[in-house]
């Protein structure tokens, strides 16, 4: 995005990791909900088609939390380096907020 159009949005303040960990949060999220559809469907097909959208679900979420952590983005193995990660993370958001 242009410099000043990140300035003028409030945007400037976005990391590259505050951006990795939303795509690992949405990432995430989209697992568990097809997770879910999968246990509510009542076709066959429907079923087939939706496994196969969880299968990629689990690849993408699997590729971004490897890129996370070859980055020093994600430490899901050192819970106090995670700590630290989550809490400068969250000082970035509240900055975007004020």
């Amino acid at each position: 995005m242009n410099p000043i159009l990140e300035h003028m949005s409030g945007l400037h303040t976005l990391t590259d990791d505050v951006i990795a960990m939303d795509l690992l949060i949405n990432a995430k999220s989209g697992v568990r909900n097809y997770a879910m559809a999968v246990t509510e469907c009542a076709t066959p097909e429907i079923k087939r088609i939706l496994m196969k959208q969880l299968d990629e679900a689990i690849d993408s979420h699997e590729k971004i939390s490897h890129y996370m952590v070859q980055h020093g983005l994600y430490h899901p193995y050192h819970i106090p380096e995670q700590i630290q990660l989550d809490l400068k993370n969250i000082q970035t958001a509240m900055n975007i907020l004020s």
